[in-house]
């Protein structure tokens, strides 16, 4: 097992905090022992406790995921995957915002993630700027999901698409290409294209990966 606990450099630079006041702590999951070590000064600097882990094992052993925190996740691991790592933490109801990275743009994976709860879903190599971003966003998401005021903007936002577009959103969450949309409601898939874009520009969903999630987390409450 490879644990390492990093704490920012500058010790008199403010700690990232939640709104709770915890310092918020970065569990990260990796088989690749240098991506665990980009991953680590990719954080760190930024004001993050950084523990990392190189199996979903040693995570659900060793990890304190009882405090406010953000798990990020490799998706395709030997023994135990990203995904089965998340199904073990809902199970033992860890509450905590996840995010993934992977090796390829796997739809199905990152439908499958989002359902079991995900925030984001981020393709190696990552961009540190976003993988920063990522994390910021989702512990903030965390917080205002949980108080609520985050579901009520999200519903908003899917109440504003047209009929059209929630189909073409029902069937992006199911993990449908556009070519197979078109199949399944008609058209041409460059105008489901179009229709994917807006509603990604409707959502302020900067990815698919978000997009997905901000309809699982709205759950049966979309109006049809």
């Amino acid at each position: 097992m490879f644990v390492t606990q990093e704490w920012p450099t500058r010790v008199r630079r403010q700690a990232v905090r939640t709104r709770a006041g915890a310092q918020s702590l970065v569990a990260i999951v990796d088989d690749d022992a240098l991506m665990l070590s980009a991953l680590r000064r990719a954080l760190a600097p930024e004001g993050f406790a950084v523990e990392t882990y190189e199996s979903g094992a040693a995570l659900l052993a060793a990890a304190n995921l009882d405090q406010a925190c953000c798990v990020i996740l490799d998706a395709a691991m030997p023994q135990m995957t990203g995904i089965e790592v998340q199904a073990r933490l809902k199970q033992r109801a860890a509450d905590v915002p996840v995010i993934f990275l992977s090796g390829s743009s796997d739809i199905p994976i990152a439908v499958t993630a989002m359902r079991l709860g995900a925030v984001d879903f981020i393709q190696k190599p990552f961009d540190r700027d976003k993988l920063v971003a990522s994390v910021h966003q989702a512990i903030d998401r965390y917080c205002r999901v949980h108080d609520g005021e985050g579901r009520r903007e999200m519903l908003r936002k899917l109440h504003s698409l047209t009929p059209r577009e929630r189909s073409v959103l029902e069937l992006v969450v199911a993990g449908r290409t556009c070519k197979e949309i078109a199949r399944a409601l008609g058209g041409s898939h460059r105008t489901i294209e179009v229709h994917r874009l807006h509603i990604m520009e409707k959502m302020a969903a900067h990815t698919l990966a978000d997009l997905v999630r901000m309809r699982l987390l709205a759950g049966e409450e979309i109006v049809h």
